[in-house]
């Protein structure tokens, strides 16, 4: 329970990163989530993924919605920044932080219900206005809160826990990310840390709107057969399009790559994730090639995961507007407030 504090002991030996945390200095309250359940596991690789960047806590702002998912922040980077929106009101509350002050890390936590229904219109205009954050959806099929009835990206004919057929199409939030503009696309599984860490270290790190969409089975209503969420069902149609690690830019990383052809994307920031391309016709640099590609695996019964599309000069909102670099809360009235012969001047110029 929430209100169970976590023991303080740790190994004297304990790993510590280049700021001297320790990865329980990432972590927050104890999860009530089912034990098992997927989102707990993407809250693991968040924290370990803030761990190994070295990011300071306090430079962090993690922001959600309502559902499972809009919980997880809770148990997560104790000590950062952290507002819990209302339903599917996530990515304006983000919009408006990170107008108010640009000098932090931003982090939206939602849900397949939260964003693809509800907040759909929110989550669209967040995207298309290139706000700098990362943007996780922990998409497990249903409404967990409310006993699994089918949401909005429930694939058509899956069943639910009572063996009834979903009749509609699903959203697919990646496709639908990328004809938005979203210039990082991702998509990984909760259950496969190897490649959802990299994939959160490196949208972490990208300059603009970071999509990632986690596949994290609900083990109450969405994990039995003829769900196309279940954990099963994800090992067996994964189609990896890449193999990722991540390299910073200030403390490179010596790793040890299999054979095939490799390929460095070097990151707006000037960051490089490193893939190790499995399909030779693959191109994570089109976007209307990625889009086909997905919708081509789709119809398979396939489940496109790794680093879908990437925009190396991407560039974010306060670049598109023309913001102030410092934040609001560190102005002086006289650079909030300029006076009337400002408002004047502005007024004059719209005539």
């Amino acid at each position: 329970m929430t209100y169970l504090a976590k023991p303080k002991f740790r190994h004297p030996d304990i790993e510590l990163n280049e700021l001297g945390f320790s990865h329980r200095d990432y972590e927050g309250s104890i999860s009530t989530l089912c034990a098992g359940c997927g989102h707990d596991s993407i809250s693991s690789a968040i924290m370990r993924a803030c761990f190994e960047l070295s990011l300071p806590p306090h430079r962090i702002a993690k922001l959600s919605g309502i559902g499972c998912s809009s919980k997880t922040p809770t148990y997560f980077l104790g000590q950062s920044h952290g507002f819990n929106s209302v339903h599917g009101r996530m990515p304006s509350v983000l919009t408006g932080a990170n107008l108010a002050n640009r000098e932090l890390i931003y982090l939206g936590v939602s849900g397949d219900g939260d964003s693809a229904s509800i907040g759909f219109g929110q989550f669209a205009h967040a995207i298309r206005r290139a706000v700098n954050m990362l943007y996780i959806v922990e998409n497990n099929g249903v409404y967990g809160l409310t006993k699994g009835q089918f949401s909005a990206t429930s694939d058509k004919g899956s069943k639910s826990k009572k063996g009834i057929d979903n009749p509609d199409s699903p959203i697919d939030l990646v496709s639908i990310a990328l004809q938005l503009g979203a210039t990082f696309v991702a998509r990984s599984f909760s259950g496969d840390k190897d490649q959802l860490v990299p994939l959160i270290k490196a949208g972490l790190e990208h300059q603009g709107a970071a999509f990632i969409d986690v596949i994290s089975p609900c083990i109450a209503f969405n994990n039995h057969q003829g769900s196309t969420k279940s954990f099963d069902y994800v090992r067996a149609h994964n189609a990896e399009l890449n193999t990722l690690d991540f390299i910073t830019s200030q403390a490179p990383i010596a790793v040890d790559y299999p054979e095939g052809e490799a390929q460095d994307v070097r990151l707006h920031d000037g960051s490089t994730i490193r893939l190790r391309k499995l399909s030779a016709d693959y191109d994570i640099h089109d976007r209307g090639a990625a889009m086909s590609h997905i919708y081509r695996l789709g119809r398979s019964g396939e489940i496109a995961t790794g680093l879908i599309f990437i925009d190396d000069e991407a560039s974010d909102m306060h670049a598109r507007l023309g913001t102030a670099k410092k934040p609001l809360n560190a102005m002086a009235d006289r650079d909030i407030v300029p006076g009337g012969a400002a408002l004047a001047k502005i007024n004059a110029g719209l005539r």
